[in-house]
């Protein structure tokens, strides 16, 4: 498992799927961004989504067919 972040604008998704350090950076600079700059997004627009991804594990094996199930 492992934690990823969504940032949102109102309802429109940015970033998606960020690492904890991707996150921390990316929230920082868009805070300073909406503060600074002439936008059609205010400081309460801004949100985020903090999830628990869980990692695909992929085995390399050789795979047995049932006997008497051929594959072609």
């Amino acid at each position: 498992m492992e934690k990823v972040y969504h940032i949102y604008a109102k309802k429109e998704c940015l970033y998606n799927n960020l690492s904890e350090e991707q996150f921390n950076n990316t929230w920082e600079t868009l805070k300073g961004m909406v503060g600074l700059m002439k936008t059609d997004y205010e400081l309460g627009d801004l949100s985020y989504e903090e999830c628990i991804r869980l990692r695909e594990y992929k085995s390399v094996g050789i795979t047995k067919e049932p006997d008497g199930h051929d594959s072609y």
